[in-house]
């Protein structure tokens, strides 16, 4: 099993570099760049020198798209401008040499379930198309999501891969939030790929799913490398408040 740690968050612009070579002193060979609020890495000398450093320092980088999406509201124009934003991190991340677009697909209309898959499944679609067109290799990765009311079953993204070839972010602690209990079978049936792009971290839930991340338990990292697959390649990002701090524990774990 070969596994890439590293956190989520690369910091702001003047800080990237530096960063990523924090990052490879620490051990780690990943890093999740959060656009959640935006996109901010704008400026091409930026963005290749960002590029060339991770590459120098074997970092494997992947994208969070904005939190402001759903391919699945009522209003057309909020899913044209949440396809807008998907396909902005992808040209970015796509000169940034990152592999993924990691996005929350969006919420249940009228609680039917089955309309708001074929509703997502559609704009995942038409965005390959366009990924498709430009020549980009960078996949997107719709991400199983922590709260009940909203998309992203882990039987929602599996489907969803299966049908439109997309690739996936499986979130254990979403898992855990979402299903109060994480069925590693379950999850390695449903995602026989070899590769797995992956989040983890504490998390705190209830009746309805998760309520916020937390620094993440050693026991719970002990359990998720014990159950994860052997044969696959893994990058785990660490969403904890803490995600340095995170990853670096995970990869001492990991050495054991």
């Amino acid at each position: 099993m070969k596994i890439k740690f590293g956190p989520s968050g690369l910091g702001p612009v003047k800080d990237a570099i530096n960063n990523l070579k924090r990052y490879h002193e620490l051990g780690l060979n990943a890093c999740e760049i959060a656009f959640t609020y935006g996109v901010y890495i704008n400026h091409e000398k930026d963005i290749k020198e960002i590029r060339k450093t991770a590459e120098k320092y074997d970092i494997k980088l992947s994208i969070h798209a904005p939190y402001w999406i759903n391919l699945n509201s009522k209003e057309p124009e909020k899913i044209q401008a949440s396809k807008k934003r998907i396909l902005k991190c992808c040209e970015i991340g796509e000169k940034l040499n990152a592999y993924r677009v990691v996005f929350h697909s969006g919420y249940y209309t009228n609680g039917d379930k089955e309309e708001t898959y074929q509703n997502i499944k559609t704009e995942i679609l038409d965005m390959q198309e366009e990924i498709k067109k430009q020549g980009w290799k960078i996949r997107l990765a719709p991400e199983v999501m922590g709260k009940i009311n909203v998309f992203g079953s882990v039987e929602e993204i599996s489907r969803l891969v299966k049908e439109t070839g997309c690739g996936f972010c499986i979130d254990f602690a979403h898992v855990l939030a979402r299903y109060k209990k994480i069925d590693y079978n379950k999850v390695k049936k449903l995602f026989p790929q070899k590769n797995w792009h992956c989040h983890f971290s504490g998390i705190n839930y209830g009746e309805k799913g998760e309520k916020n991340h937390i620094k993440t338990p050693e026991d719970k990292l002990k359990e998720l490398l014990k159950n994860l697959p052997k044969e696959k390649e893994i990058t785990i990002i660490n969403e904890s408040p803490c995600p340095v701090e995170d990853s670096i524990l995970s990869l001492k774990l990991a050495q054991i």
